[in-house]
């Protein structure tokens, strides 16, 4: 394997079109945001090669990325598309709601309660 096979995992990111800039590429490595081969990537400065698997985590969403090629440089779409190849778990589509997140059912017209029916309350407990 010769050293034009590694790259720095700051650049692979930027150039893989993962993130917007080479220096939030930095600050997601150093995050903890991204592990390559399963063992978490501390600085910047860590090297990938064609055949690693790098877990990077994005806001709400996880990508599985296999590195295929170094990058040259951060070329159009379908340029960094050939720098990996993504084997992320598919998203979960936005109808299929979990059953605990299902929210409770209730009675017309019984949501919060108005000023005048705060006050009684408030009179009630004793907080007048």
């Amino acid at each position: 394997m010769a050293a034009r096979d590694r790259q720095r995992i700051d650049k692979w990111l930027f150039f893989a079109r993962a993130v917007k800039s080479r220096s939030l590429a930095a600050k997601l490595v150093v995050a903890g945001r991204v592990r390559i081969n399963r063992d978490k990537a501390s600085q910047a400065s860590a090297q990938v090669k064609p055949g690693d698997v790098l877990t990077i985590t994005l806001e709400r969403r996880i990508f599985v990325w296999k590195v295929l090629n170094a990058g040259v440089r951060r070329g159009p779409a379908e340029e960094a598309r050939t720098l990996y190849e993504d084997m992320s778990p598919p998203p979960v589509p936005k109808g299929d709601a979990l059953p605990d997140a299902i929210p409770a059912l209730r009675e017309a017209g019984s949501g919060r309660p108005t000023k005048r029916e705060r006050r009684q309350t408030d009179r009630l407990i004793g907080e007048d």
